[in-house]
């Protein structure tokens, strides 16, 4: 049932007709490192609410969908796109495939990241399984950086909200190798987009990602490493953030404590904080006539990704 159930999920993105996907990579050609034997009962779920948004639990194999830009429009420069959903689900339409369209209309290759969600029913340590599946989609897209006509050296990762705490965890210990890496590829980021992230796991931040994520035995030595704004350096790659000061689930201050960081460790990065739009708005905050997207462009051709 299991097998059943994520052919038929990957069968509506291949055939849905507003998305284009040429390829679903499995993240791990073999045995995935630290997994547990998968229980009968752990079945992978796919449901639509009233909104519109698709969201996906019990993700026990992780995959890459692949949007490709046209030949004509790509930039060579490629994004992978961690959804959100607080370590419990991942809004994977909302904040995934309907993000991939907007890169592809820039030239942008995307790539959309269905990472695990901590569970120790799989995982042999659940802390750790969503940085390892981004850790290896870095590899992933590396290893397969000429077939999709990406450079190698323009390579981001995107992260919304708990996805944005995974896409930060990635930006800041990428050096911290948690899969087999055969190929010895570098797995930074080289810059990163944290859409209204959580970062700390200190006081501003979202009880329910820290929960899910570190379970209810919280060490202060965890605390600290998935508080992202402690592991900053002169080496974090180049950031663009994006946060409402009304959002009630993640405050803005979890935005504002990177930025700082970065400030503090002499890397570049840019910082908007709309006066409203709460949380989980996505491509569109509703409250202002700016759209954000665009501004990301913007940045990343000042900085020569584009």
């Amino acid at each position: 049932m299991r097998n059943l159930a994520t052919l038929l999920f990957m069968a509506s993105v291949y055939f849905s007709p507003a998305l284009k996907a040429q390829e679903i990579v499995n993240l791990y050609p073999d045995a995935i490192p630290g997994a547990k034997a998968i229980p009968a009962t752990y079945v992978e779920n796919v449901a639509t609410g009233a909104d519109g948004i698709s969201r996906v639990s019990k993700v026990s194999l992780p995959i890459l969908t692949v949007f490709l830009p046209v030949k004509e429009k790509a930039t060579g420069a490629a994004v992978i796109i961690c959804p959100g959903g607080g370590y419990g689900i991942l809004a994977i339409s909302h904040e995934g495939y309907d993000v991939a369209k907007r890169f592809n209309e820039m030239g942008v290759a995307a790539l959309v990241l269905k990472y695990r969600l901590p569970s120790a029913e799989i995982m042999t340590d659940p802390s750790f399984g969503p940085l390892q599946d981004a850790q290896q989609a870095i590899y992933m897209t590396r290893l397969n950086a000429k077939k999709w006509n990406i450079v190698a050296s323009k390579i981001g990762i995107m992260g919304f909200s708990a996805g944005g705490h995974l896409a930060s965890s990635l930006t800041v210990h990428y050096d911290d190798v948690k899969i087999q890496n055969e190929k010895q590829f570098s797995l930074r980021p080289d810059f990163s987009i944290l859409i209204y992230p959580v970062i700390t796991f200190g006081e501003a931040t979202h009880a329910g990602s820290r929960k899910n994520l570190l379970g209810d035995a919280v060490t202060e030595e965890k605390l600290k490493y998935f508080s992202s704004e402690t592991g900053v350096n002169s080496k974090t790659p180049p950031t663009f953030m994006v946060h409402a000061n009304d959002d009630k689930a993640v405050p803005s201050q979890n935005s504002i404590l990177f930025n700082q960081a970065l400030v503090k460790a002499g890397v570049k990065g840019e910082m908007h904080i709309y006066q409203a739009g709460g949380h989980g708005f996505g491509l569109k905050n509703k409250t202002t006539t700016e759209d954000w997207f665009k501004v990301l462009v913007s940045w990343m051709k000042d900085n020569k990704y584009l």
